[in-house]
């Protein structure tokens, strides 16, 4: 999230409450790119909380009481100012990025109304969904991206996680991504190189890491993914998938139906690639200082198909700069071997 740039992977202590009932812990709460997470004095994970989602219980007051929703048990008492600053930083960000109460709703009532009136025109179907994408802020765009992650939960199992190698993947999209850094997850099985959901948020197949000796693939595929978000929004594109009449519902709702991220789940994992231009890629691995030729090798071991990233690899013939060490990228490797 933009508004926590500032912030990546910032770490403190906190007393930690998983209901009314059970007693403070003490514990760590380490802020990533969209969640908080609270874990215990070994640094197994407690609970992940969603930021845009956390809600400040007593405003002014420090140490600050914060809860991960209006309706939760959880707390959690944070005495750092800065780890207080990042979190109350993301909720400003949220509440500028959303519309005003029943802005959406009126929104949507006007494009149900044109609907009526101009059915059968041809241009109506991409207008709505021009629309639709128009309108959605970032915060929700975000949670529309985690939702389609649940959504291929049982085609690809749990996303990978352990404190350390999460740790070292945030680090790595950070090196590679910055100042766009994107949300990036693991996932076990079904996917063979990456996925791009709105948000946005890239999901990569285990084999991106594992299969290799570098962490160059793996950078490589995050890079192309967020070529391809440049090219082509990651949240029209599923509007254009899930069709008119999803789209008008979601207008008037404010969420999909979970038919409708079942069903775009499976398409991600069916459908091809889409294609990003060898410009496009050349110039997003220039910008993040990543040599293009173990990506297009990973892609294609010939080189045949693709000969112009080789080519024009802004590092061929000289030693590229390192992506991850040689130990951090031993700890990402075993990511999914929990």
């Amino acid at each position: 999230m933009t508004a926590l740039k500032d912030y990546i992977r910032l770490e403190s202590t906190g007393l930690w409450r998983a209901g009314e009932e059970a007693q403070r812990r003490d514990v760590y709460v380490f802020v990533g790119t969209a969640s908080l997470v609270i874990a215990d004095k070994t640094e197994a994970p407690l609970s992940h909380w969603s930021l845009p989602a956390i809600e400040r219980q007593n405003p002014g007051v420090r140490p600050a009481l914060f809860t991960p929703g209006p309706d939760a048990d959880e707390t959690l008492e944070i005495a750092d100012p800065d780890m207080i600053d990042a979190i109350e930083k993301v909720q400003q960000a949220v509440r500028k990025a959303e519309p005003k109460p029943g802005r959406l709703r009126l929104l949507s009532a006007v494009s149900a109304a044109v609907v009526v009136i101009t059915l059968g025109a041809l241009w109506l179907p991409d207008a709505i969904k021009d629309h639709a994408t128009s309108v959605v802020p970032i915060a929700q765009r975000a949670a529309i991206g985690v939702n389609v992650l649940g959504a291929l939960e049982p085609m690809t199992g749990p996303v990978c996680d352990t404190p350390e190698g999460s740790r070292v993947l945030t680090r790595m999209v950070q090196r590679v991504a910055r100042p766009d850094a994107p949300r990036v997850h693991v996932v076990r099985t079904g996917v063979e190189q990456a996925l791009l959901l709105p948000g946005p948020l890239i999901v990569l197949g285990r084999s991106t890491i594992e299969d290799h000796e570098t962490a160059d693939i793996a950078a490589g595929h995050i890079l192309a993914k967020l070529a391809q978000a440049e090219s082509s929004d990651p949240l029209r594109v599923m509007l254009e998938e899930l069709g008119t009449f999803t789209t008008l519902r979601f207008l008037t709702t404010g969420h999909f139906p979970e038919i409708a991220l079942s069903r775009y789940a499976r398409h991600l994992l069916t459908a091809p690639a889409p294609e990003v231009s060898d410009a496009a890629l050349l110039n997003r691995f220039a910008r993040a200082r990543v040599a293009t030729t173990p990506y297009a090798r990973a892609l294609d071991v010939t080189g045949e198909t693709t000969l112009a990233l080789i080519e024009a690899d802004p590092y061929r013939g000289t030693d590229s700069p390192i992506v991850l060490d040689d130990n951090s990228w031993i700890v990402l490797q075993a990511l999914c071997e929990r």
